[in-house]
């Protein structure tokens, strides 16, 4: 009787619909016509752990202790078993799965010939891949009603273009290679403008720049020849 009592308070929550603002972000240009372009997000509120859990107790009439027991069990298997190389999925919440990459003070692997390889010691676990369960992305939406929030602009640079791939040669002279967050250090970009920034000008051989890597282990080195964009 009293786990009935504990489902019909969950549903009981689960049919609340809840309100939230939406931010029309600005962002750069990606398909070459000259004009920048809009998505939108949610305005975000944090929420604490602690917080979490004693709403979820209250209103699920359930003690914090069991709940906080239960998550902390989720949490060290949850580990272990991704620690062990399995993908794990969690049915109506998402499935989880490790990302590994080498060490920071490390540079990426090359497949060519004569190229330095790294060993096991040298990589590591850098993140974890989280993909939403359908049913939670669509209760989500289900609960939600959005409201108008602001306006996010991009963030510009007080360099020009030439002055920017300037201080990016000048920062790779120095260091072995530079990454995204370098890169919006030196120009005041913001990291989806520098991102896409850097993109075009490791396609450029004259810009001097050239990429290595991939995803989240990209990186950027140093080439001869070229002083600017063409």
């Amino acid at each position: 009787m009293a786990f009935s009592n504990h489902l019909l308070n969950f549903a009981a929550l689960y049919g609340k619909t809840m309100y939230a603002k939406y931010i029309k972000q600005e962002i750069p240009d990606l398909n070459g016509t000259g004009q920048t372009q809009a998505y939108y997000r949610m305005e975000l509120t944090p929420k604490s752990y602690e917080e979490f859990v004693s709403q979820c107790a209250r209103e699920g009439h359930i003690d914090e202790s069991t709940i906080l027991g239960v998550l902390s069990l989720v949490r060290e298997k949850l580990a272990l078993n991704m620690a062990e190389g399995y993908s794990v999925k969690l049915d109506g919440i998402g499935t989880f799965n490790a990302k590994l990459g080498v060490r920071d003070d490390m540079l990426q692997d090359a497949f060519e010939e004569g190229e330095p390889t790294h060993n096991a010691k040298s990589i590591m676990v850098t993140g974890v891949s989280y993909r939403a369960d359908n049913d939670l992305i669509w209760n989500t939406d289900r609960k939600c009603i959005l409201e108008k929030g602001g306006v996010s602009r991009l963030r510009k640079s007080r360099f020009t273009l030439e002055e920017r791939i300037q201080k990016a040669r000048e920062f790779l002279a120095k260091n072995t290679f530079m990454r995204v967050p370098d890169y919006v250090r030196l120009t005041g970009l913001s990291r989806t403008t520098a991102t896409q920034e850097l993109r075009k000008l490791a396609a450029n051989p004259a810009s001097g720049i050239a990429s290595k890597g991939s995803r989240s282990q990209k990186f950027y080195v140093l080439i001869a020849g070229g002083h600017g964009p063409e």
